[in-house]
């Protein structure tokens, strides 16, 4: 998915049941991250999307941020995991992001996260490296 685009998918929903995404999308950091010694030093852009899966109808309903998640305190935990890091793996700092945003907001059902790497060192041309992860409560 481009990140100027938004996803068509439809939660599979059982009769009388409702749910949302809440998303974030094409959050952008500078941070250390990679393979290369260089990398770790210079740093680099990462883009981070994250969409959340959750009951919104409460919120929907009574128009109450403390029915939903807070898409503000999750900006500053994803800038706090991808700035605050050292990470060699996009996969890792995607994971890390996830299963931080499941301990902190318990509405939070289900969540999946694209950690995107701008121009990656792969010896040519490539617009970007990207890795998703998704991960559901138990």
């Amino acid at each position: 998915m481009q990140p100027d685009q938004a996803s068509t998918s439809i939660i599979p929903v059982a009769p009388g049941q409702s749910r949302g995404i809440v998303r974030l999308v094409n959050a952008v950091f500078y941070a250390h991250h990679g393979v290369t010694q260089e990398e770790h030093r210079i740093g680099g852009r990462y883009e981070v999307d994250v969409a959340m899966e959750l009951n919104v109808e409460e919120a929907a309903r009574t128009d109450a941020l403390e029915k939903t998640v807070d898409y503000e305190g999750v900006y500053r935990l994803v800038r706090e995991v991808v700035t605050g890091n050292k990470f060699y793996l996009i996969e890792r700092l995607a994971y890390r992001i996830a299963h931080q945003i499941l301990e902190a907001y318990p509405i939070v059902e289900a969540v999946e996260v694209t950690v995107r790497k701008p121009n990656p060192p792969v010896g040519g041309a490539c617009d970007r490296a990207e890795v998703t992860y998704s991960c559901r409560r138990a």
